[in-house]
């Protein structure tokens, strides 16, 4: 085994560590669950279903032999509380919840959006992180002790001056952004640790999120951390 961490307050052999990630497939995921790989045997993830109508979506991956897949209803509270469950059943306990909101791109007009997308986006990507959230900080108060990592990918709403925007990812991404600000801003009081990401896809910024990660200390609990050069988080 690794010595990974040697902070008392969480555990110190890498193989014990309980990691669950949740969040659409998309590059920043897979960047976050390679890197998650290189540190323990097994890790859970927790997929939102890809139940989007625009074309040409990522499609879940198969699980490696660490992925241990749970799954997922966003939308339900019930779903939230019995993901925890299985998450705690299949790796002990949970050390670090890393949520990734890299939400899809529906580039259509307004008119053209079908109810059922933006249905789908509100319950899925936005009513489904304060489910889990309520979960996963329950259980991290009673044992006052955890990390919970709430990571923001940055997207463009349009490309060219000719492309149809996107009206509905950046309005996901804007409802985590104001959700993560606001646990930020409370952190000081909880017995665990609370940190914000911002940055584009890529190994780079995955392997920056696990070194601030395991840095620890309220020198990093309760900020947002970016990396690179934009953001959509302000200090």
């Amino acid at each position: 085994m690794v010595i990974a961490l040697m902070r008392p307050d969480i555990y110190t052999i890498s193989m014990t560590r309980g990691i669950l990630i949740a969040g659409n497939e998309s590059a920043l995921f897979a960047a976050i669950k390679a890197e998650t790989a290189k540190r323990v045997e097994r890790f859970a993830t927790a997929v939102i279903p890809n139940r989007v109508s625009d074309p040409g979506q990522d499609k879940t991956t198969a699980p490696g032999e660490a992925q241990i897949p749970l799954l997922w209803n966003p939308g339900s509270p019930v779903s939230a509380r019995t993901l925890i469950i299985a998450a705690e059943n299949r790796l002990e306990h949970i050390n670090e919840a890393i949520l990734v909101c890299a939400p899809p791109s529906v580039r259509k007009r307004p008119g053209e959006l079908a109810s059922a997308d933006i249905e789908t986006m509100i319950n899925d990507h936005i009513k489904g992180w304060f489910f889990l959230v309520k979960e996963l900080t329950a259980i991290f108060k009673v044992r006052k002790t955890g990390t919970l990592a709430l990571v923001c990918s940055e997207i463009d709403a349009g490309g060219g001056k000719d492309d149809t925007p996107d009206l509905l990812g950046p309005s996901v991404l804007a409802s985590f952004r104001a959700f993560a600000q606001g646990l930020l801003a409370g952190s000081q009081d909880e017995p665990f640790q609370i940190m914000g990401f911002s940055g584009s896809a890529g190994d780079a910024f995955a392997a920056f999120i696990f070194k601030v990660m395991e840095e620890g200390g309220r020198r990093n609990s309760g900020k947002m951390h970016r990396f690179g050069k934009l953001s959509f988080f302000g200090r």
